[in-house]
Order: C-alpha cells, then structure tokens, then sequence
C-alpha cells in the first residue's frame, strides 16, 4: 500500500457541487496518523459571541487551576472539563467609553475581536482588522475558503447607539473600515460549503434539488465510489458517517427553512435572517435552538474537512431583545439583562445564559465526536466562547466571561481555571492563539504581553 493512496485534497464532484472529505488513514502516512503527529493535523481557531455578559452570581468559577468546580452557570460544560480552560481576569478596555460617552453595547461587540476603540461616527468608520481575519489573512490561503462568518441575528444599516453606525455591530473586521459580515442563513451557508466552482452549475444543482427533493449527496455518489478501492475499513466507515452527518445537516436546514419561510412568506428563499433585535418580542417565532445548532454544525464541517481553519459565530447581537419562549422566558434579552439585582429578573438573565452554554456544549460535543488520528477535530481547535462586557447589568468590560476550549494540537493545557490579574487585556490571549495558528506578532490591539501559563 503507498504511503499516500489518496492526496489529502481530494474532493467528491458533481454537477455544482465540490464535496471535501475528513481527514482519512489514506491521506497520511501510517506513521503520522497513528502517532497523530503534530504536523500532521491542522489548528483551526473559532470564536463564539454572545452579547450582554452573565449574571456573576451564577457564573463566577471557585477554585483554581485543576481543582475547580463548575459554576451554575457553567454546568452543561461539565463533562468536557478536560478540554476547557476558564479564564478570569480579562478585560476589552476599548469598550469602555473613553470620553466617547453612552454606547456600551455596539463598542463591546467592535472591539472585542479588534482591541481598537470604535470611531463614533454614523458615516466616518473606522476600527481595526480583527484577530480573526488576521489569522485568515496568514493561513487562509491553505484552504478553499480563507474564513467563515456566520451568525443569528441580520446586520442592520444606518445609525445605531446614539452617534456610531450599525455596521459596529460585525464582530469581523478585514480593515479599519471594511467589515466581515456573517451569514446568518444556513442554507446558504451550506451551499457555500458544498458548491462548485462554477456558480452557474451551482444554482442549476439548487433548482434541480429544490424540484426533485434531491440530496446533494446525490450529485457525488459515483466519485464516492470510485474511491472505495482505495480505502480501508475504517476509512470507509468514516466516509459513510459523514455523509450521514451532511444528509442529516441538510434534512434539519430544510425543516428549519421551510419554518422560516412560514414566517416570512414574501421571501422565497431568505438570503438573510432577520431575527427581533431591539425590535419588538415575538417578532419571529424561529427554533433559535436549532439555528445555533446548524450554524455550529456547518463550522464542525467546515473544520473537518479543512475547508476552513478559521470561523466566528455571533449567536446574537448586542442590544438584541428576543425572547426565549423556548424557555419559558417571554421577556427580552437585553431588557432582562438590566436585572437591577431583582431576583426574578436575575434567575431568568441565569437561565438565559445557560441556554447558551448549552449551545455550546453542543459545539464542542459536535467536534470531540469527529475522530481524527488517535483523537478528534476538537483537539486541533481552539473555540473561545466570549462576550465583550462582564456582567449584564453594570454594563462593565472588565471581568468579561472567556473560555476556550480544544488542546490546539496538544499546545494548551485544558483542565483548567486560571485567574489572571484584573484589567488584563483580552488581546494578550489574541497573541497566544495566533501563535498557535502560525502567525505569530508582536503585538495586537491594546495587548501589554503574552498570556503565560496557557500550556
């Protein structure tokens, strides 16, 4: 058997689609992929947003180091302590106001990936590139897409908190100016994943799915065959699995868009959703769980088979008000945020947190279940959940929620909780876990150093 039966860019074709495939025995020497070396596997980088902080009553970690206990809050993370590291002390001071007066919400958001204060102006713009599309700038070219930003909530336009303009509210910024907006469709998501090269082949393999109630695992069954020769058992039952998994992606992104469009019926076919904001409650009735969960689903993917090694999720935007009637909760987000220490509004701003831990249990649940070597895709990530203001009722930016999970390719000693000293710059982790994608720099945002003592 040759060392390289198949090259690790092989890809399943048919008419507008180009499938990727996980990483296979086939496409590594044995030795690397039974030792799992650590050039042999790819470090992918994500990170997950969600507006208005937590509730330190319920959030606040006692212990430290290995000897931890989970929090309230944190409890749906507890059965992946071994790949977490909570990390308290960080603080994102340029959303603090600076002389620049009232916007708290739409400053936290911008700079939380940039460390670059907001220019407050509705038409003058001006940031910083984001940690994550600097990254992208450095390895994107390794992959067919250089990053992948995807979200919940629509963009707005025009004027948001008083005097900054709405598009403060994209996390992802390519440049002082030009921002990385997220998709929040996932069949369009998909799509974009799964299309061909050519985008007229591409709409015609759409229309011809649409019609037929067609699978585009459909349009690639004959190249998967071809490559059963060349592959063992095991890798043969890694094929299968994931195209299990891309069939049931696909099944729930129909019954999720099929909803949608119930509540949008002047849409045909949504290129972007828009969800209640500060708009009023109830606005749209969507599964908000199940549309967290795709949209992770479609990044686990996207990991998986390298098609990118870099991607953010903004589960929600700042300011947003929705309801959480899947809880129990009709209230709004941000109005519950501003709890006042009321009992009955700080039990559901905790509940409201825990949800969102749970979307990301399932994250990590998703990537620690995709094998790769003698591990999974989770150990070659970093995915740091994090909001850009502390707790939600005081609106501060000290003390923010950070974890991050994933071993990095076994550079980060996960297990974890780590205090550092109050007012550390969020941006000292930004440089570790740029290193840890290869592009190593001396400085980032407001940093004042490395963050130590990560692995």
């Amino acid at each position: 058997m040759k060392d390289y039966p198949i090259s690790r860019r092989t890809v399943l074709k048919g008419l507008g689609v180009s499938m990727a495939l996980p990483f296979l025995e086939a496409m590594l020497p044995k030795l690397a992929y039974s030792q799992q070396a650590a050039a042999a596997f790819p470090r992918r980088m994500a990170v997950c947003y969600v507006p208005m902080g937590v509730l330190y009553r319920d959030y606040t970690v006692t212990g430290s180091g290995r000897n931890f206990m989970f929090s309230k809050s944190l409890q749906p993370l507890a059965r992946f302590r071994d790949d977490l590291l909570i990390l308290d002390g960080l603080t994102c001071d340029k959303a603090r106001p600076h002389l620049d007066g009232v916007g708290d919400h739409i400053r936290a958001q911008a700079a939380f990936l940039t460390g670059t204060q907001a220019k407050k102006s509705v038409n003058d713009i001006s940031l910083g590139i984001s940690m994550d599309q600097l990254a992208a700038q450095r390895v994107g070219t390794r992959t067919r897409f250089a990053s992948l930003e995807v979200g919940c909530e629509g963009a707005r336009s025009g004027a948001c908190e008083i005097g900054y303009s709405c598009a403060y509210y994209n996390m992802s910024w390519r440049s002082a100016t030009v921002p990385a907006p997220k998709e929040t469709n996932p069949q369009a998501v998909f799509d974009r994943l799964f299309g061909g090269p050519s985008a007229a082949e591409a709409q015609v393999n759409q229309a011809q799915r649409a019609r037929y109630n067609q699978s585009i695992l459909d349009f690639v069954m004959d190249d998967a065959r071809s490559l059963d020769n060349r592959l063992g058992a095991n890798d043969q039952r890694r094929v299968d699995e994931f195209m299990s998994s891309i069939r049931d992606i696909e099944h729930r992104i129909a019954g999720f868009t099929a909803q949608t469009n119930s509540v949008l019926p002047e849409m045909e076919r949504p290129r972007e959703i828009r969800l209640p904001s500060s708009t009023a409650r109830g606005e749209l009735d969507v599964d908000y769980r199940q549309h967290i969960r795709l949209m992770w689903d479609l990044i686990a993917v996207a990991f998986q088979t390298d098609t990118t090694r870099v991607a953010t999720h903004v589960v929600a935007t700042e300011l947003t008000n929705r309801s959480y009637r899947q809880i129990g909760i009709p209230g709004g987000h941000h109005e519950i945020s501003h709890h006042l220490f009321i009992r009955e509004k700080m039990d559901q701003f905790a509940r409201i947190n825990q949800f969102h831990f749970e979307q990301f249990a399932y994250a990590l649940g998703r990537l620690k279940a995709m094998p790769e070597g003698n591990g999974s895709v989770l150990d070659n990530c970093m995915i740091m959940y994090g909001s850009g203001i502390g707790e939600g009722s005081l609106h501060n930016h000290e003390e923010l929620p950070i974890l991050l999970a994933g071993k990095a390719g076994g550079t980060l000693d996960t297990g974890r909780h780590i205090r550092y000293a109050r007012n550390t710059p969020v941006c000292n982790l930004y440089l570790e876990m740029l290193d840890r994608m290869g592009c190593s720099e001396s400085s980032f945002g407001d940093s004042t150093g490395r963050l130590r003592n990560l692995g």
